[in-house]
């Protein structure tokens, strides 16, 4: 007998008050967002933390090793909270100064900014990929699904909430967190980097960039193509380098520009090798402090390479107030501490030959930008088995270079405007490139040289595009929109890649429906790959017969009339 337990009546409760009915459907959803909510707080949260902790440790080790410590384990910690917010770009304060007024140190090392833009992407990527629970055999999913914009929402609230947190301990160091700075850049770093890694775990969909830029620009940057790259059957290889074009060019233009920058930089040090050695020497003398300017020299290396950059594209880079270093000339520097990367800085005058050798740097971004969207315009007939691929007008050529151009300036300028900043007070108030000159210079370069690339890339591979034509005898490969092609076309009544005038082609094959081979296939059926039917591997093989029966009585003929 089965045994049946009594469960206690619930009690009604009176129905509630029209504008109150809202309020159960919005408890239910805040109750079934909150576990992927609170998931995800925790995981910024744990980003951050991990971050602080990388820097404490780091900070922790030099202080230790450091034969003569200015202040104790609490000063430690003070500066690696410190440095972990000038990572993500905010201004520190030095108070500890001759006059006794504070100093701003506004260069950020590039290098750490990796540090918590990885975290933090990795964070907001893992609260996506795991909103959904775990599943378990038989049981379905563990947890309810979460929003991309919960996840972002809680990823961004942890890492910030710790971040405060950070900021407020820091404060009562001798380097003091600029409250303007921290309040503006640590929340922009966490919030793109968040959005960066839901966007990702999403699988980079179009929709949410394409609502946000303009349509001409938007067409411009990501090409064509449908959402997620989904392209017609017969053309997705050729299609897809249509993809994103845009980004892909501004991507290619910027990192060439920052790695031709970076060899400007190496060449320079090597020449002043000996300067160098002597500013590294020169610092300290024991091996824990040469340790700790071997750390910083490689922490600055992505900003010396963005200050060879600016140089090469022509702006240049400050060295102080009034005191530019450009290709054309450089203007005497001040008294500036001995720095081995410092010692790499171009001698005071006017610029030589070799300085003006730097302007290969922009030239080349601009001619990879212009092969990029130029091969990518460049139309294609596809072959025998793949559907053909229209080529872009000049305007929209023009366009895509303009737009790469633009995402290249953005890229570089924000860069140049993270590489540089105030080291001081006075003359020391300007210290590197200005990011607005800099990223303007990328863009005229970007435009300049790319445009006429692109047009020509698009042209020359244009005129080199085939089709594999069966409408005349031999299978003769003749260039497309030749007189021969539309006289083909003219006596089908079809276009130059219509499928159907193959289905009216019964010679070349001796009499055989080509359209429908050796199964029958009708010429207008889509196989199940969405290819038409005369794809079939019998008409196939008809075809290849036919113009080897053609090749062979041709290699007769010539031979007999050698004879």
């Amino acid at each position: 007998m089965a045994v049946v337990t009594r469960m206690p009546a619930r009690r009604a409760f009176p129905s509630l008050p029209s504008f109150l009915a809202p309020l159960p459907a919005l408890s239910s959803r805040m109750r079934d967002r909150s576990p992927g909510l609170v998931a995800a707080a925790v995981g910024g949260a744990l980003a951050a933390g991990l971050g602080l902790g990388a820097f404490a440790v780091l900070v922790m080790m030099l202080w230790i090793s450091s034969p003569y410590p200015d202040s104790g384990p609490s000063g430690a910690l003070h500066v690696a909270a410190a440095l972990w917010l000038l990572a993500h770009g905010a201004e520190l304060l030095r108070t500890e100064t001759l006059s006794g007024m504070p100093a701003p140190v506004g260069v950020t090392p590039l290098l750490l900014l990796v540090v918590p833009v990885w975290l933090v992407h990795r964070a907001a990527r893992d609260a996506v990929d795991d909103a959904g629970g775990v599943e378990a055999p038989g049981a379905g999913s563990m947890g309810p699904p979460v929003s991309a914009r919960t996840a972002w929402a809680g990823v961004v609230l942890g890492y910030l909430a710790v971040a405060a947190g950070a900021a407020c301990y820091a404060a009562g160091g001798a380097l003091r967190p600029s409250w303007l700075w921290t309040v503006v850049c640590v929340p922009a770093v966490t919030v793109v980097a968040a959005g960066v890694g839901v966007w990702s775990a999403c699988g980079r969909p179009r929709e949410p960039l394409e609502r946000v830029l303009p349509g001409w620009l938007g067409k411009a940057v990501f090409g064509e193509g449908g959402p997620g790259g989904v392209a017609e059957s017969g053309g997705r290889e050729r299609r897809s380098r249509r993809e994103w074009v845009g980004v892909r060019a501004a991507g290619a233009g910027a990192a060439v520009l920052v790695g031709g920058g970076a060899l400007l930089v190496a060449v320079s040090a090597v020449w002043h090798a000996g300067a160098a050695r002597g500013a590294f020497l020169q610092l300290t003398e024991g091996w824990s402090g040469r340790f700790a300017v071997l750390l910083l020299c490689v922490a600055l290396v992505p900003n010396a390479a963005v200050w060879g950059a600016a140089y090469a594209l022509g702006p240049g880079y400050a060295l102080g107030v009034g005191h530019v270093v450009t290709p054309l000339g450089s203007d005497p520097a001040p008294l500036l501490p001995p720095f081995p990367l410092l010692a790499a800085v171009p001698e005071a005058g006017a610029g030589t030959a070799w300085n003006w050798a730097a302007g290969v740097v922009p030239v080349a971004a601009g001619v990879v930008v212009g092969v990029l969207v130029g091969g990518a315009g460049a139309g294609c007939s596809g072959g025998v088995a793949q559907a053909p691929v229209d080529a872009w007008p000049r305007r929209r050529t023009v366009g895509s270079v303009l737009g790469a151009g633009v995402g290249c300036g953005v890229v570089v300028g924000v860069l140049a405007a993270l590489a540089g900043g105030p080291l001081g007070v006075g003359a020391m108030a300007r210290f590197g490139p200005v990011w607005w000159q800099v990223g303007g210079a990328v863009v005229v370069w970007t435009v300049g040289v790319g445009v006429p690339v692109g047009l020509w890339v698009r042209r020359w591979r244009g005129r080199g595009v085939r089709e594999f034509s069966w409408t005349g005898v031999g299978g003769e490969v003749r260039e497309e929109g030749s007189p021969q092609e539309r006289k083909a076309g003219e006596e089908f009544g079809s276009e130059l890649y219509d499928f159907a005038a193959v289905a009216d082609v019964e010679d070349i094959a001796g009499g055989a429906d080509i359209a429908g081979g050796t199964g029958g296939a009708d010429a207008g059926e889509v196989g199940q790959a969405g290819e038409p039917g005369w794809h079939g591997d019998g008409a196939r093989e008809e075809r290849w017969a036919a113009l080897r029966e053609v090749a062979g009585e041709e290699r007769a003929g010539d031979e007999g009339a050698g004879r």
